[in-house]
């Protein structure tokens, strides 16, 4: 019985401690007394309370007190409530907060404003300002050109840029600065009388890309554009030229075709017609006899006239005959 009483009392023992120790948790969870001292002595000011009404509003206080501590030994003013409303709307406060030291560092304007917008529009704010301060250099891949004079010249181009803070928001990105650099790198190596002179003077494509103002409407400014490298390519105008002569010689040699189709479907035709005159004639002399015959049951012809045209055929036929002997000309 004894046993049995001390094991109860045991338990109950146990039990009120478990229940103590989870009160006193749920107690400095709810009331964070450390992270408000710690505020307290780094001069950050902020009450117990408001720490509590974080927690009831599902903001950590842990990483709005860290990021108001860095913030307020650089010199900076911070507001809690803002930096709530930050990460609430699903911003990094540590981020900001960082990017804000490093620009105050820097000597650069950057407004907390600024800074919240940025970072909520899916831009790392610190390395922006990190580019503003450390510029960036971008290169850009081969891009092929022609000359006036025909022959392809590849190009490559480094672009040295620096974050533009002001136009993060809205800003085009390093895929635009390379498209407009290729586009410039090909304007200028295709207004270029001779491959030659670009050879010579690559410094020219830089001097004339870099003043149309390839950054305009963009995240960066371009503070220069140097050619890393030109290379020759193909006699483009020579291939285009040998292109065409093939061309001009399929054309000829499809006109040609075409003539000699038409002189074969002529040649056809004429012999055609040929046959047919001369199936004509054949029914014509067909019809001969017959008014031969006619002409003998009229009256219209006697024996003796047809003998008289028998021997003028028989004369006309030696006669010809004798015309188209090649002997007679050898003997004369």
């Amino acid at each position: 019985m004894i046993s049995a009483i001390f094991l109860v009392s045991i338990g109950l023992t146990i039990g009120a401690i478990v229940g103590a120790i989870l009160l006193i948790w749920l107690f400095l969870y709810f009331v964070p007394i450390g992270l408000w001292f710690q505020a307290v002595i780094t001069n950050v000011k902020i009450s117990l309370l408001q720490l509590i009404f974080m927690r009831w509003r599902k903001v950590p206080p842990g990483i709005i007190i860290r990021a108001m501590i860095v913030g307020t030994k650089a010199g900076l003013r911070l507001d809690s409530n803002d930096m709530e409303a930050h990460y609430l709307a699903g911003g990094h406060v540590e981020q900001v907060v960082n990017a804000l030291v490093s620009a105050s560092k820097a000597n650069m304007e950057l407004p907390f404003e600024m800074a919240t917008a940025i970072d909520l529009a899916g831009r790392d704010v610190f390395s922006a300002v990190q580019m503003s301060v450390n510029p960036k250099v971008i290169e850009t891949p081969a891009v092929a050109a022609v000359a006036k004079d025909g022959i392809q010249l590849i190009a490559k181009a480094r672009v040295t840029v620096r974050a533009n803070l002001k136009q993060l928001v809205g800003g085009a990105g390093e895929e635009t600065i390379l498209a407009r650099v290729g586009e410039g790198v090909v304007s200028s190596i295709g207004s270029a009388d001779s491959h030659k002179k670009v050879l010579e003077n690559p410094d020219v494509i830089s001097k004339t890309v870099l003043k149309k103002g390839l950054d305009s409407g963009t995240a960066f400014t371009i503070l220069s554009i140097d050619i890393a490298d030109v290379d020759i390519g193909k006699n483009i105008g020579a291939v285009l030229q040998m292109d065409q002569a093939d061309a001009d010689k399929n054309i000829a040699q499809a006109k040609a075709e075409e003539r000699r189709a038409m002189a074969v479907a002529s040649e056809q035709e004429m012999k055609a017609k040929a046959q047919e005159a001369r199936a004509k004639v054949i029914l014509a002399e067909a019809e001969i006899p017959k008014a031969m015959a006619e002409a003998f049951r009229s009256g219209n012809l006697g024996i003796m006239d047809y003998y008289r045209l028998k021997n003028i055929e028989a004369d006309t036929g030696m006669r010809q005959s004798i015309s188209n002997d090649p002997g007679k000309e050898k003997k004369e």
